[in-house]
């Protein structure tokens, strides 16, 4: 799965200049297989419970608009080499070892996996050691502790929209 989502990505970005048609296409095979539902639980941890399924379903859709958006900033790191290492599954989970070499820096990249009826789906990245999940968990969870999860809300929403208008 992942390695051919690496394929399909470096064949979009070797057929020319690239516009927003491509961008968009970028955006979509980068994030196919994330699964930003069990992402943003894991990120919001204990403060996910309590939420409505309108709340959990907006924050959802906002985390997932900014993580995709943000997933197309630096396209020369999708031009990296890929090394496949080891994959370690454990039931319904797995972990896929990877390294990427970008610029001649060896970089490790663990991609944390769940199965699901019958595909598997990226729940977190690990990059150098560092859980993508838990940065926003730092993050977002700080908020919501100290002013709430509408004040996240509104500051993931400008984001959002600060994205949306960079372009």
């Amino acid at each position: 799965m992942l390695e051919q989502r690496d394929a399909d990505i470096k064949s979009v970005l070797k057929a020319g200049d690239m516009d927003d048609s491509k961008k968009e296409k970028l955006k979509e095979l980068i994030n196919s297989g994330i699964d930003f539902h069990a992402m943003g639980a894991s990120a919001l941890g204990r403060h996910w419970e309590p939420l409505t399924e309108e709340q959990r379903t907006r924050f959802v859709s906002v985390f997932g608009d900014i993580v995709r958006s943000q997933s197309v900033a630096d396209l020369e790191v999708y031009q990296s080499s890929v090394t496949y290492g080891e994959i370690v599954v454990d039931g319904n989970e797995a972990l896929v070892n990877t390294e990427i070499t970008y610029k001649d820096a060896p970089t490790s990249v663990v991609y944390k996996l769940v199965r699901k009826d019958t595909s598997w789906w990226v729940t977190d990245i690990i990059l150098k050691d560092v859980s993508t999940v838990d940065g926003y968990a730092r993050s977002f969870q700080s908020v919501v502790r100290k002013k709430g999860f509408d004040t996240l809300m509104t500051k993931l929403e400008e984001r959002q929209a600060k994205i949306a208008t960079a372009g």
